[in-house]
């Protein structure tokens, strides 16, 4: 049997289009407010069992549009970092709770964009492979915990200033490969049932929808503009997260 609380699809619908817009590149960061808006009405482990068929749907479907524009000498390096914050995100799970990394995520988030906004001339030093690797290994953690892998991997990202469609290309490798990892591990923490399964069923129509206005969207606006967009996407994710955390 399926999830049958309108209050749960009243917020489940417009996340999953939020997601995949987000997925999209388009609006970049806030896919990580999806998992906290479904714990509204239940557990965040849940929240996160639900969301991993969509998640992979989506990759899926930004994978097949955009895998000609990937960076493939980044994915080299960023990909293999990121899994090992993935296996560090499956060690720690049952141990830091969803708000703790909530807190994390979203306090880095709004330092990474006070940065960028008041000290421009340091965005020059993070363009190091070290940092790249250091984040994405973060991403890999925070994305294995509660799906918010974006804001870390996006503190080295946007200041690349990569064209939006190879930006949105790489980021879209980088979590396909991610998300289909998270499978085994979430199977073996016991995250899976039928019931969550089959919710997930019901919202995966939605799931190409957002994705592909997003790629529309992006492949059409200008370059200032898109990252003005994913500026706010951060801010907005940021504050999100940190008023999760003090809840």
């Amino acid at each position: 049997m399926i999830i049958q609380d309108p209050n749960f699809y009243a917020i489940a619908v417009p996340a999953v289009l939020l997601l995949g817009l987000s997925k999209s590149g388009f609006l970049t960061g806030f896919g990580s407010v999806v998992t906290p808006m479904l714990a509204l009405t239940m557990t965040v482990p849940q929240a996160a069992a639900i969301m991993l068929p969509l998640l992979c749907a989506m990759d899926a479907i930004g994978v097949q549009k955009l895998w000609r524009e990937r960076d493939a000498t980044m994915l080299r390096w960023l990909v293999p970092a990121g899994l090992v914050g993935m296996a560090v995100g499956l060690l720690l799970f049952r141990a830091m709770s969803p708000q703790a990394v909530a807190g994390v995520v979203g306090v880095m988030t709004l330092a990474f964009l006070a940065q960028r906004r008041l000290l421009p001339r340091w965005n020059a030093t993070q363009g190091h492979r070290g940092w790249g690797r250091l984040m994405a290994a973060t991403s890999g953690f925070t994305s294995f915990v509660a799906h918010a892998g974006g804001p870390p991997i996006m503190t080295y990202i946007l200041p690349l200033k990569m064209s939006p469609i190879s930006m949105t290309a790489t980021m879209a490798v980088f979590f396909a490969v991610m998300n289909a990892s998270k499978w085994v591990p979430y199977a073996w923490l016991g995250l899976f049932d039928t019931r969550l399964m089959l919710t997930s069923l019901v919202l995966l129509p939605l799931a190409p929808l957002g994705v592909w206005m997003g790629i529309w969207l992006t492949r059409r606006i200008s370059a200032a503009r898109f990252y003005l967009v994913a500026d706010i996407g951060m801010l907005i994710t940021g504050v999100k997260l940190v008023a999760d955390a003090m809840k």
